[in-house]
């Protein structure tokens, strides 16, 4: 992953969690400054930054490198927005696979 894969995935999380870049600054204690430089992929953080950034988006630095965890979460959430007529076609669907 090179700095700018950082600073998409800095970017991507933050937004995800509905944070700006001043909120996610405080959380981490870090300058604002420093999030917007990460997330231009001007600089890049080492790894105690990244951990005190991870820390102010709720997650572990592994969770940050995953993306499986990222498509199950989706996944997750699709389907447990299905209705229970709809859970019983998909279930029928899969099973005739």
């Amino acid at each position: 992953m090179d700095k700018f894969d950082v600073a998409k995935r800095i970017k991507s999380l933050r937004e995800a969690k509905k944070l700006t870049q001043n909120a996610l600054a405080n959380s981490a204690g870090v300058s604002p400054t420093y999030i917007y430089q990460l997330e231009k992929g001007e600089k890049s953080p080492t790894i105690e930054y990244l951990d005190h950034i991870c820390w102010g988006l709720g997650i572990s630095i592994e969770e940050f490198f995953s993306t499986k965890g990222n498509s199950e979460k989706r996944t997750s959430d699709k389907l447990s927005s299905l209705t229970a007529e709809q859970k019983e076609l998909l279930n029928a669907f899969l099973n005739s696979l």
